[in-house]
């Protein structure tokens, strides 16, 4: 009996280190180690024009050194893929837009999820085949939801019905331009990804998907490199898309691997 407490204690514990992962940084604050850029019309690893820079405890996407935009759509990867996870991070605009840009990209960003890797990416590629969680903000010409998905070289379902169209909007209200505004992307793997923002949840899909029409992204070339149509990992990308744009507090915490289901045989 006196093995009890010493017993209970050892419980404890075990309980203790099976606690939910803890958050964990994917910036460091001082630089961007870690991460790998890839600008369309560049090559691989070029921060052309110091793009993606960090100042002030954040990542910043500025344009102060470009003559023009010229289509050279930017994305910050990390160095590693993910599947199972919830990624957090603040972002807030900052300035105009490349007056080239389209007008499109006026307060407009995002952070890819699932995305292709930047090594696979053609030279003049604008966007990797992911799935993007899009920042907008107010242009004061009415609602403008952030937290939409936007599919280039993907689709997704809905409802167990797929989805084709290159935006699905969120229920998300309208932010300020000035404003920083939090956001979670729970990711589990194939299965399911939840936008939430300032803590409530906008948006739930299903079945992340390559889209092998290629209707925006050459998601063919990874069909034909032998690539999974469903998508159930991939790399996290801070986008540079014409709008200057600030990235503070990045973090990921891991979600628990999906149980295996394992088949009964008939008759069992």
């Amino acid at each position: 009996m006196r093995c009890l407490p010493l017993l209970a204690l050892m419980i404890g514990s075990v309980a203790s280190a099976q606690e939910e992962p803890k958050w964990l940084p994917l910036f460091n604050g001082k630089d961007l180690s870690g991460w790998t850029v890839k600008i369309a019309k560049r090559p691989l690893g070029e921060n052309y024009a110091n793009t993606f820079h960090v100042e002030d405890g954040m990542i910043k996407v500025s344009y102060d050194g470009y003559p023009k935009f010229d289509q050279q759509y930017g994305h910050l990867f990390t160095n590693l893929a993910y599947s199972r996870y919830v990624l957090r991070m603040e972002y807030r605009f900052f300035g105009k837009m490349m007056p080239d840009a389209p007008k499109y990209v006026n307060l407009n960003s995002g952070v890819m999820i699932h995305a292709q890797p930047p090594q696979s990416m053609r030279l003049d590629q604008g966007f990797p085949s992911s799935m993007e969680f899009q920042f907008l903000a107010d242009e004061g010409k009415g609602v403008r939801p952030t937290a939409c998905v936007c599919t280039p070289g993907t689709n997704l379902e809905l409802g167990g019905k797929l989805v084709t169209q290159h935006i699905v909007q969120s229920t998300s209200p309208t932010f300020p331009p000035e404003q920083w505004v939090q956001i979670e992307a729970e990711v589990r793997g194939n299965e399911e990804i939840i936008h939430r923002v300032n803590g409530v949840e906008v948006l739930r899909y299903q079945r992340p998907q390559l889209d092998p029409r290629n209707h925006v992204s050459p998601a063919t070339d990874q069909l034909d490199a032998g690539a999974e149509l469903m998508l159930s990992s991939g790399h996290i990308a801070l986008q540079a898309e014409g709008q200057p744009v600030w990235f503070r507090k990045i973090e990921i915490r891991r979600l628990a691997p999906a149980p295996v289901v394992v088949p009964v045989p008939a008759g069992k």
